[in-house]
């Protein structure tokens, strides 16, 4: 059984974003030699991307599990559940990081959005740049009304106090 839909049947999800500096579009598995090649050399970086208790990405993560990911995240935005992007080079030749949009765990919000920059892109400021960048999208292109971004605006510890605890 698969999640439901996060947007609506008739609302046209974007397929790409593309900036001066980068490319947002749908990861793929056929992405997986860039996006394994930016995870693993980002790895001290992602370490609790996904919040404070978030394990991933192992230092032992191979090609093969990071292929299973990606055919996940594929599948996800395939059903309108979830919606996974690489973030490219303009020329496709580099992987810099990856947009995830995901159903929000807090009710007071629609989505929550994760994102990341490849850590050797840090310094540069990408990732801070690739966080305007996708608050402005998601503000002009999507139509959610609460967008959180935790780990960016809202801190982890904060975002967590805000989620419905399931048991």
């Amino acid at each position: 059984m698969s999640a439901p839909p996060l947007v609506p049947a008739d609302f046209s999800v974007p397929s790409s974003l593309v900036t001066e500096e980068f490319r947002l579009r749908m990861l793929t598995i056929n992405d997986v030699v860039k996006d394994y090649d930016a995870v693993m050399s980002s790895v001290d970086h992602l370490q609790g991307v996904f919040g404070p208790k978030s394990t991933w990405p192992a230092v032992d993560l191979s090609l093969e599990q990071d292929l299973i990911d990606l055919g996940w995240h594929q599948k996800e935005f395939q059903n309108r559940s979830s919606f996974a992007y690489t973030v490219m080079s303009l020329g496709e030749s580099r992987c810099l990081g990856c947009v995830y949009i995901y159903p929000a765990e807090p009710a007071d919000y629609d989505v929550q959005v994760i994102l990341w920059a490849r850590q050797s892109e840090i310094a540069s400021g990408l990732e801070d740049r690739l966080l305007s960048a996708v608050k402005e999208w998601m503000r002009d292109s999507w139509p959610f009304e609460r967008v959180g971004f935790p780990g960016k605006e809202i801190p982890w510890a904060e975002w967590m106090t805000m989620t419905v605890q399931s048991f």
